[in-house]
């Protein structure tokens, strides 16, 4: 989820070979992986996937929870998938039972039962509460930026690869996928993958090369610069209702363009403006644009008045099976710790395009996926930030019309692709785009679709 700052509107090292541990300012515990027994039976329905959760100890005080689910049909060779949630502070448990997992939750909140459209259908994924502190994590909270996040989850990669019952994924395919603030770990993360990779290329570091091949990043906050003024416009005129009256979005306008407003104080922020400056620019385009202009509605899926009870939440049912996987804390569902170590830093508030950009640019292949329901990320801010990118396909991006896109005949959404590059708009999804249905097809039918497509590298097509 996206948390705003005023209300919650909304969401190091590497291990090297031969045994040797992460070593934090040289005064670190060696770092071990402890796994649960397998999840319990009403959470393994498919009878061939193998499944796994626990902890990866980055230090002595700093434990990481995973839950790793092998693929449902060709588990040795298909690519291994990592799925974080955003927040800053949120839990990966929201997108493995409201989103893309093997099991749903229920809307009584009571139980989970079997995803048809799970991607475990096609990859191996691996679900990921970070930073520390979220979720099942916990430990010491210093994890203030997207950058410090990055070193942490690839040392816990690090670790989780170097443990023998994991160690045959170090060959697969790797792959990111993120939501919401994941418009900035998802590109810092694999930027700092990549950079790490060159880094072991050359010799100044030890560890395992990560084989990135694909970063998908749905209804993410990535520029803020390119994203503020799409609240304004989505407020007035998207596919379903005005959010606000017309006096609302003209204050808030102004509110952007004033002298000392929005727009200028994001673009101090990103020259390189101080920790306070990039915070108070947070503080203040939340409270004059994104907050106001989200009027009675729900902020992850405007065809619901505030607040929507779908996805159902989470709480009682995890509470139930903590025992069984292994949970060493109380599951949250946000740590508001976390997230005001963001709010601190500003890192809301600067751009991660530049990594984006850096992730296109290296080959990998990306997608940027929205719903079209979704004010808090809308497609009006997330194609503004599309279209401001500057990488080896902007020139075709530009060419490319939107196409209509069907899944199973129906139509579902407007794609653009271009080199290993696509966007795609989803019709009749919200925030959590998976976590939705459109027409005839099932709840997370089209984003199973999308998925396995982009696995494929293969540019996003109609079936």
């Amino acid at each position: 989820m996206l948390l705003s700052l005023l209300t919650t509107l909304l969401g190091v090292l590497p291990l090297a070979f031969g045994g040797q541990v992460p070593i934090v300012n040289s005064s670190v515990k060696p770092s071990d992986l402890s796994i649960s027994a397998t999840t319990p039976g009403k959470i393994q329905t498919t009878p061939s996937v193998f499944s796994a959760s626990g902890y990866g100890d980055l230090t002595s005080t700093e434990s990481i929870f995973f839950w790793y689910f092998s693929a449902r049909e060709n588990n040795a060779t298909a690519p291994l998938s990592l799925w974080f949630n955003g927040g800053p502070g949120s839990s990966s448990m929201l997108g493995l039972f409201q989103e893309n997992g093997p099991c749903r939750i229920n809307n009584a909140s009571t139980a989970v039962a079997l995803n048809p459209f799970s991607w475990n259908n096609v990859a191996n994924v691996l679900y990921i509460d970070q930073p520390v502190g979220v979720g099942f994590s916990h430990g010491t909270m210093d994890v203030g930026t997207s950058e410090e996040a990055a070193a942490d989850v690839w040392t816990f990669l690090q670790i989780f690869l170097s443990d023998s019952r994991f160690s045959g994924l170090q060959s697969h395919d790797l792959a990111i996928w993120t939501e919401s603030y994941g418009g900035h770990y998802g590109p810092t993360f694999a930027a700092y993958f990549l950079s790490q990779n060159a880094a072991i290329a050359a010799g100044t570091i030890s560890g395992i090369t990560l084989n990135l091949k694909t970063l998908g990043v749905g209804d993410g906050l990535t520029d803020p610069l390119s994203q503020y003024p799409g609240y304004i416009t989505y407020a007035g005129s998207n596919p379903y209702h005005s959010l606000v009256s017309t006096s609302t979005i003209t204050s808030a306008n102004n509110s952007f363009l004033s002298s000392t407003g929005c727009k200028e104080q994001i673009t101090a922020c990103n020259n390189d403006g101080t920790n306070a400056v990039c915070s108070a620019a947070q503080s203040f385009c939340n409270d004059k644009i994104l907050s106001p202009l989200a009027g009675n509605f729900d902020v992850y899926y405007i065809l619901a008045t505030n607040p929507d009870p779908y996805p159902p939440d989470l709480t009682s049912y995890l509470k139930t099976i903590e025992t069984k996987v292994g949970a060493e804390s109380t599951w949250q569902e946000t740590n508001d710790n976390v997230y005001d170590n963001f709010a601190a830093t500003g890192d809301w508030m600067r751009t991660s395009s530049p990594d984006l950009e850096t992730v296109i640019n290296a080959g990998v292949r990306v997608v940027i996926y929205d719903g079209d329901a979704d004010y808090i990320l809308n497609f009006n801010g997330v194609e503004a930030m599309v279209a401001n990118l500057n990488m080896q396909f902007t020139s075709l991006l530009a060419k490319q019309s939107f196409s209509d896109w069907t899944v199973d005949g129906q139509l579902a959404g407007q794609v653009k692709n271009a080199g290993t590059f696509s966007y795609i708009r989803v019709y009749g999804a919200g925030h959590e785009v998976p976590a939705y249905k459109f027409g005839n097809l099932a709840y997370g039918q089209a984003a199973l679709q999308m998925f396995t497509q982009i696995m494929s590298n293969q540019s996003l097509t109609s079936t």
